[in-house]
This record gives structure tokens, C-alpha cells and sequence, in this order.
């Protein structure tokens, strides 16, 4: 039995697990208090203005066991869902716009499960105000009825207005707008609505003021800004009249007239005055208080003045009446009253008003047809007139004028008494135009002076106009401006003018014509006016690219206007670029280029443009050439001829070279030469004379020009020299010589200069071809003497080249003249003079003089020997 009752330790175990197993606790959620993020919700306060989709609480709880715990959330029936949960991590989430207006606080079922155990609870959570609702004005449209007599500073109206929110937002002051220009004032908390102090309401002024309230709240925060609210509404004040202005007469000042003819009894004219207070007006009665000396009467109620007495009764022509407009109220008592002046004059009766008379009787409509253009003053003589009034005096009195297109016409005369002959005299003929009115219609009109009625009266005025040729025809333009291309056919159209003339008929037709030294090869259409060209003319920019001339429009009275035409001709590639003609064979001289040249014959951009380009050159890296200018010169790295003769075995340093000359018109027309190049080192002295010759080389005529030219000009100084010294010693009674000496002289022999230096040789260096040879020999003294006058030797002109100077030899001797006593002894030249030139009539002059001294000065000496 014991062995039976004992319990292994392992049934002890079993049975422990067995009652652990059957006691599970519930979960349970954490209470941190009402200002805690995380918990069980309780006491939870959240404002209205807070975003939907904010994370705004944590539940939070354990399990005894420490089982993991779901969360959840529950809403009474009918209740709206305003968080959502996340199961496992309790995040609580707004999912609807909180209103504290609307629902102040929510009810929410909030739970926790471990699987096995649920513990739910209701919690309340607070909506807290934001300032989100503007103020509202209560029992609106406000209108309100005041007196006008109401004091000032009195209230007038209570506005309400309430603001749903709480604290300083729900708080609310009221103010006007445009309180300055305002009649009204309001408190600011209660809302009272006053009458300004000092300030008065007038109805006959003013009957209604339309008055702006605005309500404010106090402001608060929303979404985390500061904001204040608020609305306005209108208050209508209508203001009551009161019994406060005495009546006022319309319609003054008055007057009134009694005629010849006016019956006793008769209503003159009727006085109104109404009550100043029109909100709620008193009955008016009139009176008469003096001035009517029992002529006139006036109705009680009406204000209607009548004449009692007949016209011819009445002693005065104009009387003065004072009456009295009374107010009387309901109870039949006068309170105010005005007064107002009538003036009434009695004059005699105005019953006929003027009167138009033709040929025939009375007449309203007269009719005329005439030129136009008539001269300024005539008389329209073809329109009868009269005018009549049958009253008489100032009643027959009236103006005449003219109604209708001003300035044209006027009326003589323009002031009538009882009848007048009617002229119409032309003051503006340009006016008449039958091309702008075919028809004029005038109204003339008669009314009355110093009638109070204005009788007056009208008559038609119609005048038909006739044409005239009175117009010249005019060009669309003062002048054309044409472009055709030269290459153009005959018979081309170029241009089309127009010319209008106004005129009717015949007179409107245009005929056109050309003339002017620039239309000989234009035509003109004489009816279109289109200009062409003659069916033989050839344009040519070249030649002509210019013309004008000029274009008439004429009518059939040879009334014509001229317009100029300019034509302009368009230059059309046609011309090919030429060579000049001594493009054949240049001399270069390395260093410098040499050019060659094309003209284009065309006359405008770009088909005159040259362009030049080297075709063919063997060999092909020698030369350069620019596109523009033609300028040919050698590649930059020859610089003599050394590296000529090792870039070609050619010893003559002579290229030939295919060059083209290209337009850059379209379509582009080229020509291309051959052009052959000598190439030389320069070895000259530089100067005029080496440039000169250098320039010549390839031009031998140039220089043969050149020597024949100045030579001619040595002849012309020569033969004025001898005819200077002719003259003047024929004249002279000195010492001349005898003419048996100068026919036995020798003709002196004209000095030559050798010119072989126009012989072009081809020397082994290139310089030596402008050697120039002179024979130095040839300069000598043709009088076989040394003697020389002092007077100079006319200057001969240089020959090119110059030989070199000779300076003379400072031991050479000169000569001399002493006085009459002493000798002449003959000296050697100088050297420089041997080289000037002795072969004019000048040498035998100096040698006559010296062959006399020579036998004075013997003569002298014998007696001393």
C-alpha cells in the first residue's frame, strides 16, 4: 500500500505543467497618464486642426506570459470612425477631419488580445478648438428706420454676431468701415450702432446710408499659424422724414401772357410748389397776396392763374403777382409757407408764322441746276424767293439762314421785318464739286426774333450740279520705280502707272504717253498704262543701267500730269573676265610679286568680282598667287636664284604659267592665259632711275617714249636761249661778233650719248642687261679753245641714267677778268664746264668777245715793251 501512495518526481512534474497550462493571464495595457504618447488612449486630447493621416498615439501593453499582443479598435453603433490602428505595433492614426464645433469628444473601444485573451476599454478623447470659424452675423438683412430728427450721439441699432470657437477666438469686436466719411459710429464689444456726435441726418439730403460692419474674432492658432478671422454685413439706414422744411415752387421763374385774343376767364399759366418734407408731404394752398389789381385769379388747390377781365380791359402791359404757397397739415392748420414771383404781360397775338412765296404763290421747295465751280459772289438768279410775315411789329420780326453743308452758300438778307426778296450768293465755289456732291439740298429757314412762340418756317433748297472738265488726272504715285533684268526680251512688261481722273464722261478718260531722253527703248500702252519695252531694244547693264523718263496722263482738253519713272537695269552674268594685253611676259624680281589683271565687263557685284588661281605650273611649288588682288610672287622660302636653279635644271629662270581669272556670278564664267615669268635678282643701285628701268624692261616702247620727250624738250630750251641772246645783242651797241667769224666757225656738233642701253642683251647675270654705256670722249670743246664766258651755260635736261658727277680738280685754274688797264689772260677750263654742252650760238658769241680783249689788251701793252 505504501509503495502504492508514493509520487515519482516526474508525476509531479506533469501534473505542475498540466496546471500552469490551464492558468494563462490576460494582457493588459500600459496607463502612463494623460499626457503620455503611448498607452491606452485614456484622457487623449487632440486639437481640430490636426491633419488627417498624423500619427497621434501608440497603444501599448504586455502580456503576463509574454505572449505577443495585437491591438484593435472598436465605435459604438452610429459612431464615426475617426482613427485606424496598426494591429501589431498600436500606431493609431487619424483617418477624419476632427470638428470641435460639431463633436466635441470621441468614444473609442480600444482592445488588446494575446490569441487567447481579449481586454477591451472605452476611452474618451478630447477635441480641443482651433481658431477655425469666422465670426457670423445673427438675424441678418439688418435694416433700420431712424428720423431725421433723431440726436445726435443716439443708438440706432444692436448688430450681433457669434464666432463658434473658443478662448480669444471666439472672442469678437465690431468696426466700420470708412469711419471717417461715416455718420455712424459702433462699440467696439457691444455692437451698438450710434449717430456720430455733431453729426445731424437730413432726408431731403440724404434717405438712406448704407453703413459696413465688420466683425472680428480675436484670433488663435490653426495648423500652427496665428490667424484672425472675420466678416462684414451691410446695415441699411433709412431715414424718416419729419415735418422740418417749408414748401418750394418749381418751375421759376414764372411767366405768362395774356394775347389780343385771349377770352376772360382763360388759365394764364399754373404755379407748383410741393412740400420740402416728400417722405410725408403736406396738402399745398396758394394765394394771391398783391399785384393782380383784380384781373387775375389763382385756384385754391390747383395753383392755376386765370384773367378775369378781357385784353382790352386790362390798363397795364405787365403785371407782377405775389403768391403764397402754404403747407396745411391733416388737421387743417398752416404751419410754413413760401412765396414765388409771376410775371404776366399782356402783348398782342403772334398768329401768323412766315411764309415762303415762289413765282406762283406760297412755295416750300425750289429747285435750281447749274455748273459747278460757279465764281465766289454770284447770285443764284435762277431761285425766286420771297419771305412774309403777316403780324406786325416785333411779332413780323425773324432770321433767315441757310441749314445744311456749311460754308458754301449764304443768305442775303439774314434779318427780316414783315417781307424781304430772298438771295443766294456762291461763297465758297471750291465747295461746289460735282465730283463730290451731285446733288446739294439746303433747308432755308425763317423764325421768329422776340416772339415768345419762335414761330418759324422752312423751304427746300435743291440744286442739280452739271459737270465740267475741272480735274487733271492724277498718278497713283509722283513717281515708279522699276527693275528688269538686261536680258529681258523685246516687248518685256516693266512696270504698270495709273492715273485717275474724276471727271465724268469723255473728260475721265486717260491717255497715256512717254517722252524724256531715257525712254527710247520703253513703250507705252496709251489706255492700260503699262510700260514695255520697244520689240527691238537690247538692255544692257553694262552700258546702261540707269534711265528715267517720264509718263503723262492726259484728258481729251489736253489737261495732262507728269510722273517720273525710274528704271534700273539688273546686271546679268553675261561677261567673261578679260586679260589685259601684256599679261603675256612679266619680269620678277625676287622679292617682289608682279600682278596681272582681268576686267569683267559686268556691271554689278558679284559678277564683276575677279578671282585668280594658278591652273598649271611645272614645277607646281614655286609660286603663289592671291585670290583677290592677282599678285603673283615666290613661295617664302626662295629667296635667290640659287634655290631656283636647284629646284629646275632650266637656266633661263623662265616659268611658264597657266593662270585663270573667274568671276563669281551665277552661273561663273572663267578665262584662263599663259603667262611667262622671268625671275632676276636685283643688283642695280636702288633709286628712281633703277625703278624706272625695271618698270620698262618688259615695255621697251615706254622707255623710247620716255628719251624722245626729254630729248625734245633739250631742242625747245636750246632754240630759246639762241633766240634770248640774239635779241638782246642786237639791241645792245657793245662788242657783237661779225658774221664773217661765225660762217667761219664749225657748226658745233650736237652731243650724243650712245643707246646701248636700250639693248637688251641676255648676259650670264641678270643686272647687266641695264648697263648704260656713255661715251665720255665725246664731251669736248667744239672751239678748239679754253676760253669760256661767265655767264652760264643753259641747263640741258638730263639723260637716263645719269653718268656719275665729276667733282672738279682742286688745282685746276680758273680765269679771270681785270680793269680796262689790265690783260686778259686765257685759263684752262674748268673740267665740270668741258662737259656742258658748247654746240649752240652761245660758243660763238664767248669766242667773238675773246678775240677783242685779246687785241685790246696787245694793243695796250706795246708802249711798256
Amino acid at each position: 500500500m505504501k509503495h502504492v501512495r508514493r509520487f515519482t518526481p516526474s508525476l509531479f512534474l506533469s501534473l505542475v505543467h498540466v496546471c500552469l497550462v490551464q492558468a494563462n493571464y490576460a494582457p493588459y495595457f500600459f496607463d502612463n497618464g494623460a499626457r503620455s504618447t503611448n498607452g491606452n488612449m485614456a484622457l487623449l486630447s487632440l486639437s481640430e486642426d490636426t491633419p488627417v493621416g498624423t500619427h497621434v498615439y501608440t497603444l501599448n501593453g504586455t502580456d503576463p506570459e509574454g505572449d505577443p499582443v495585437t491591438y484593435g479598435l472598436a465605435y459604438e453603433a452610429g459612431s464615426r470612425r475617426y482613427f485606424s490602428v496598426d494591429r501589431s505595433l498600436g500606431n493609431v492614426t487619424l483617418i477624419e477631419e476632427l470638428d470641435r464645433e460639431k463633436e466635441d469628444e470621441i468614444e473609442v473601444i480600444v482592445s488588446i488580445s494575446d490569441g487567447l485573451s481579449t481586454v477591451s476599454e472605452k476611452v474618451r478623447i478630447l477635441v480641443m478648438d482651433a481658431n477655425d470659424e469666422s465670426p457670423e452675423f445673427m438675424n441678418t438683412p439688418y435694416i433700420v428706420q431712424v428720423p431725421e430728427n433723431t440726436p445726435s450721439g443716439s443708438s440706432i441699432f444692436k448688430i450681433e454676431a457669434v464666432d463658434k470657437d473658443t478662448g480669444s477666438g471666439g472672442s469678437i469686436t465690431y468696426f466700420l468701415q470708412n469711419i471717417h466719411a461715416n455718420k455712424f459710429t459702433i462699440d467696439r464689444h457691444s455692437g451698438v450702432l450710434r449717430i456720430k456726435t455733431g453729426v445731424t441726418l437730413d432726408y431731403e439730403k440724404s434717405r438712406t446710408h448704407f453703413v459696413v460692419v465688420v466683425a472680428k474674432d480675436g484670433g488663435g492658432k490653426l495648423r500652427g499659424d496665428n490667424k484672425v478671422f472675420s466678416a462684414t454685413t451691410t446695415v441699411t439706414v433709412n431715414v424718416e422724414d419729419v415735418q422740418d422744411t417749408p414748401p418750394m415752387f418749381i418751375g421759376t421763374p414764372y411767366y405768362g401772357y395774356v394775347y389780343e385774343d385771349t377770352l376772360a376767364g382763360s388759365e394764364v399759366l399754373t404755379v407748383v410748389a410741393l412740400d420740402g418734407d416728400r417722405g410725408k408731404p403736406n396738402s399745398i394752398h396758394y394765394c394771391i397776396v398783391n399785384g393782380d389789381e383784380g384781373s387775375f385769379e389763382i385756384g385754391n388747390t390747383t395753383g392755376a392763374i386765370s384773367v378775369i377781365k378781357s385784353p382790352n380791359q386790362l390798363k397795364k402791359e405787365v403785371y407782377e403777382l405775389k403768391v403764397q404757397a402754404s403747407e396745411v397739415s391733416q388737421e387743417g392748420d398752416v404751419s410754413v409757407y413760401a412765396f414765388a414771383m409771376v410775371t404776366i404781360r399782356v402783348v398782342d397775338l403772334n398768329n401768323h408764322p412766315p411764309t415762303f412765296y415762289g413765282e406762283n404763290g406760297p412755295q416750300n421747295r425750289f429747285e435750281l441746276t447749274m455748273y459747278e465751280h460757279p465764281p465766289e459772289g454770284e447770285i443764284l438768279r435762277g431761285l425766286k424767293i420771297a419771305v412774309n410775315d403777316s403780324d406786325q411789329g416785333a411779332n413780323a420780326k425773324f432770321n433767315l439762314r441757310l441749314v445744311g453743308p456749311g460754308g458754301i452758300f449764304r443768305v442775303v438778307p439774314q434779318t427780316v421785318l414783315n417781307e424781304a426778296q430772298v438771295t443766294i450768293i456762291v461763297e465758297n465755289s471750291a465747295a461746289i464739286d460735282y465730283e463730290k456732291f451731285k446733288v446739294l439740298t439746303f433747308k432755308l429757314l425763317a423764325i421768329e426774333v422776340n416772339t415768345p412762340e419762335k414761330f418759324s418756317s422752312t423751304a427746300d433748297v435743291v440744286i442739280r450740279l452739271l459737270d465740267t472738265n475741272d480735274n487733271v488726272p492724277k498718278f497713283s504715285s509722283d513717281y515708279y520705280i522699276a527693275r528688269i533684268p538686261e536680258n529681258s526680251p523685246g516687248g518685256s512688261n516693266v512696270v504698270a502707272v495709273t492715273a485717275t481722273d474724276p471727271d465724268s464722261g469723255l473728260w475721265g478718260e486717260v491717255k497715256y504717253s512717254i517722252y524724256g531722253t531715257g525712254a527710247d527703248l520703253f513703250l507705252i500702252h496709251p489706255s492700260t498704262g503699262i510700260i514695255y519695252t520697244q520689240p527691238w531694244a537690247v538692255l544692257d547693264a553694262e552700258v546702261n543701267s540707269k534711265y528715267n523718263f517720264y509718263v503723262k496722263a492726259e484728258d481729251t482738253d489736253g489737261k495732262y500730269s507728269l510722273a517720273e519713272v525710274f528704271i534700273t537695269v539688273l546686271d546679268v552674268n553675261d561677261h567673261s573676265p578679260e586679260f589685259n594685253e601684256n599679261i603675256q611676259e612679266k619680269t620678277m624680281i625676287i622679292g617682289s610679286p608682279v600682278k596681272i589683271e582681268a576686267i569683267d565687263q559686268d556691271a554689278e557685284e558679284p559678277n564683276n568680282i575677279v578671282d585668280y588661281s594658278i591652273m598649271q605650273a611645272d614645277p607646281a611649288n614655286v609660286f603663289d598667287i592671291d585670290r583677290s588682288t592677282g599678285e603673283i610672287k615666290l613661295k617664302s622660302y626662295i629667296r635667290s636664284l640659287d634655290i631656283i636653279h636647284n629646284i629646275t635644271k632650266n637656266k633661263d629662270c623662265i616659268w611658264s604659267l597657266v593662270v585663270q581669272a573667274k568671276d563669281r556670278g551665277s552661273p561663273s564664267f572663267s578665262t584662263t592665259a599663259v603667262l611667262k615669268i622671268d625671275i632676276t635678282e636685283e643688283t642695280l643701285h636702288k633709286g628712281p632711275m633703277a625703278a624706272f628701268l625695271m618698270q620698262t624692261k618688259d615695255n621697251p616702247m615706254k622707255a623710247l617714249g620716255v628719251l624722245a620727250g626729254v630729248m625734245g624738250i633739250m631742242v625747245l630750251i636750246t632754240i630759246m636761249i639762241s633766240t634770248a641772246m640774239f635779241w638782246r645783242n642786237k639791241r645792245s651797241n657793245k662788242i657783237m661778233p661779225v658774221r664773217r667769224i661765225i660762217k667761219k666757225r664749225q657748226a658745233p656738233q650736237p652731243r650724243t650719248v650712245r643707246m646701248e642701253w636700250l639693248k637688251f642683251k641676255r648676259p650670264s647675270n641678270a643686272a647687266e642687261k641695264f648697263v648704260v654705256e656713255d661715251d665720255a670722249k665725246s664731251l669736248h670743246n667744239e672751239n678748239s679753245n679754253n676760253n669760256i664766258q661767265v655767264a652760264p651755260v643753259p641747263p640741258t635736261a638730263p639723260l637716263p641714267p645719269p653718268p656719275p658727277a665729276l667733282t672738279p680738280r682742286g688745282d685746276a685754274p680758273g680765269w679771270r677778268v681785270p680793269t680796262v688797264s689790265g690783260s686778259l689772260t686765257p685759263k684752262f677750263i674748268n673740267k665740270q664746264l668741258k662737259k656742258r654742252g658748247h654746240g649752240s650760238a652761245h660758243n660763238a658769241l664767248v669766242s667773238e668777245l675773246k678775240m677783242k680783249f685779246e687785241k685790246r689788251n696787245a694793243a695796250i701793252g706795246e708802249p711798256h715793251i
